[in-house]
């Protein structure tokens, strides 16, 4: 399944009976990641009621409703980020309190509203899984295949050099099949790949 991701942060304001929902979506790597942005969204909003959220980042998922009734905030804010196919980003909307409840129904629309304004016009970009392949090669056979790499558009993420040549190249998950074999065919099978 393809996924994407956002380049930048988007956001939308609306006002819905008198409260301000602050619809915020991110690009994360992780968990940790997500967890930080969110610490600082509670330092920049200190006089917000809420501020619920939902991640989707590589199969670490998770949502709170921070203190609105279970399911009317986090499942909502997850489920646009579902539906637009996301994954690597964090949803928040920060809310505040206007004085008037809007019940379990007026808050799903809210906070799905929220999200979904601020994803309308957001540029999205698939989403590629990278592997990292460890390379010990022959001096000789260096430039070659560093070549290769610049060729490929793989990115260089690491160079080592002792006895042999250490390469780590970072490479769209579904090529790694190929590109072991284009090294050993480049390297005359000196290559020793991991």
């Amino acid at each position: 399944m393809t996924t994407y991701t956002l380049p930048s942060t988007v956001h939308s304001d609306i006002e819905i009976r008198k409260s301000r929902f602050l619809g915020i979506v991110m690009p994360v790597e992780s968990r940790d990641a997500a967890m930080h942005q969110l610490q600082a969204l509670r330092e920049q909003h200190p006089g917000a009621a809420h501020v619920c959220w939902a991640l989707l980042a590589g199969g670490q998922s998770g949502m709170s409703d921070d203190g609105e009734p279970s399911g009317t905030a986090g499942r909502p804010i997850l489920e646009v980020l579902r539906h637009h196919e996301l994954d690597g980003v964090l949803g928040a909307v920060v809310r505040y309190y206007g004085g008037i409840k809007l019940g379990a129904g007026g808050l799903v629309r809210a906070y799905t509203d929220a999200i979904a304004l601020a994803l309308k016009d957001a540029v999205r970009i698939e989403r590629i899984a990278r592997s990292d392949l460890i390379v010990a090669l022959e001096y000789a056979d260096e430039a070659r295949v560093r070549r290769w790499i610049e060729q490929m558009h793989y990115e260089l993420a690491e160079a080592c050099h002792g006895e042999a040549v250490r390469l780590v190249v970072r490479l769209p998950s579904d090529r790694l099949a190929d590109a072991r074999d284009e090294l050993l065919t480049l390297t005359d099978g000196r290559a020793l790949l991991r």
